[in-house]
């Protein structure tokens, strides 16, 4: 059975986001980008909310842009053809290997375990992945921790006062001080 995994950069205070709304802080260099690189490799479809589906639309046509590094080149070709499900419930039309969800998150996840299909189920956005986890729907928390504290804004771990136990899998410090974790959810 597929697996579902919530993946995304935070601070060291715990948040996705700033109070501000910004989050240029998870701006990766070049070790930490080409990470992000082989992590996209082993997803299968990748769940998002409408902000981060907004977010992300520009490489939908990223390949088109001179300007890019090779890498960012890569990723472009990685991430256009991969199948994405976004849940929304203001946009009327998506683009490119996108589609909108039909039903509410528990059954698309259902369906999307049930396929014999390759690859993780990845959800990205803390929003959807609060969701999912309010739904004991996630099966691993990958956090990528930034040396930097914001104050405050969406916390990547949901406030729902239940608890989870993990169990860790693997760590990896990058040499500009972020961190990677990976733990698994103890059933």
């Amino acid at each position: 059975m597929r697996s579902v995994t919530y993946s995304m950069g935070v601070s060291l205070d715990g948040y996705t986001v700033g109070p501000d709304g910004r989050f240029d802080w998870t701006t990766p260099d070049e070790e930490v980008f080409r990470f992000w690189i082989d992590e996209i490799r082993g997803v299968g479809v990748h769940l998002m909310g409408r902000r981060l589906y907004e977010t992300m639309l520009s490489w939908e046509t990223a390949d088109r842009d001179r300007s890019l590094d090779e890498a960012e080149l890569e990723w472009a070709a990685l991430w256009k053809p991969l199948p994405k499900l976004v849940f929304s419930r203001t946009l009327s039309a998506v683009q490119g290997h996108a589609r909108l969800a039909s039903g509410e998150l528990v059954e698309e996840i259902g369906r999307l375990r049930a396929e014999p299909a390759e690859g993780e189920i990845a959800i990205g956005g803390a929003t959807l992945a609060a969701e999912a986890a309010a739904l004991d729907l996630i099966d691993e928390y990958r956090v990528v921790v930034h040396p930097v504290l914001v104050g405050g804004g969406i916390p990547f771990f949901p406030r729902r006062g239940r608890r989870v136990d993990l169990e860790l899998v693997e760590t990896r410090t990058f040499n500009s001080g972020v961190v990677y974790l990976r733990y698994r959810v103890v059933r």
